[in-house]
């Protein structure tokens, strides 16, 4: 019995993913969160695309990209009225890597300093950048498609194979630390802080295998939010809230100058175990929340 619930959540994810944003402890937490707050919750995948219309909101726990169902999904569930978390403008912001260095810069939040460029100044960037720096794709995500350079001649090297699959590159220059924050934001508030440690012998966090299957992460560490620097937190949040008022998970590097905003993602990864020790289900219910209180209620 009981009563019925108040609304129904779709959870958009892809059983078959080899790096999901949610691993499947997380996705039942989610669906857990939605019953402990008097909704519903059920996992959808992209097949389910005409169904999206009987649901009340959306949360996307699928890696999104533009030119894909996931991107579809935010923009049929924002014209249907649907809160969704993703929402479309965060997906389109959030990957393109060009509008968010410009709109920091605008800001005068911190970040490395990067310049986008096509193949015919290759030379020019190579004079014009001190190395190590580091060539990202401009719309490229999670650390695939980003690639370190060593000097203006293996620039030009690295630069030459990804120009194959890009028209245009991002050079950033490269901030060296032994680790990096994830400030995990949620409506312009902080939800969690996680210290990531390099991965063994690599100066990614990621680090992805030719076969683009197997990978190794480094460590991590979440904390309380209260326990991250103050600085890191309040910079992360600046940054965040110029995407929206969605779910970002901000990258961030302590540097002897304080701190700098390396991106912003859409979509972070949330994981049983990971990003959850300190919230515990809370992290899950929060989230859930914020789409329930996004539902318009006739």
């Amino acid at each position: 019995g009981g009563n019925p619930p108040s609304a129904l959540v779709a959870i958009l994810h892809d059983p078959d993913a080899v790096l999901p944003p949610s691993d499947s402890d997380a996705l039942a937490l989610f669906v857990q969160a939605a019953s402990d707050l008097g909704a519903k919750a059920e996992l959808i995948t992209a097949k389910d695309f005409h169904h999206l219309s009987e649901f009340d909101a959306l949360l996307i726990r699928e890696t999104t990209a533009l030119d894909h169902h996931t991107y579809r999904f935010a923009k049929r569930a924002r014209k249907e009225g649907i809160p969704v978390i993703d929402d479309p403008d965060s997906i389109l912001r959030c990957t393109n890597k060009v509008y968010l260095a410009e709109l920091l810069r605008t800001h005068r939040i911190p970040a490395p300093r990067s310049m986008i460029f096509d193949k015919r100044r290759i030379a020019e960037i190579g004079q014009q950048f001190s190395f190590p720096s580091v060539l990202k794709v401009p719309d490229g995500c999670f650390s695939r498609g980003v690639r370190k350079v060593k000097s203006p001649e293996h620039l030009a090297e690295v630069a030459t194979e990804m120009f194959k699959n890009s028209e245009l590159l991002v050079i950033q220059e490269y901030v060296e630390t032994t680790f990096d924050w994830r400030i995990g934001v949620l409506g312009g508030e902080p939800l969690f802080a996680s210290r990531y440690f390099m991965a063994p012998g690599h100066w990614q966090i990621v680090k992805h295998e030719d076969d683009g299957k197997s990978f190794e992460e480094g460590g991590f560490e979440t904390v309380a939010v209260e326990d991250a620097p103050a600085d890191i937190v309040s910079t992360a949040l600046a940054a965040a809230r110029l995407m929206g008022d969605g779910l970002y998970g901000v990258d961030m590097k302590e540097t002897p100058h304080g701190p700098m905003v390396i991106e912003v993602n859409d979509n972070p990864n949330i994981d049983g175990g990971v990003e959850d020790v300190v919230l515990g289900m809370d992290l899950y219910r929060r989230i859930i929340a914020h789409l329930l209180g996004k539902i318009a209620r006739p």
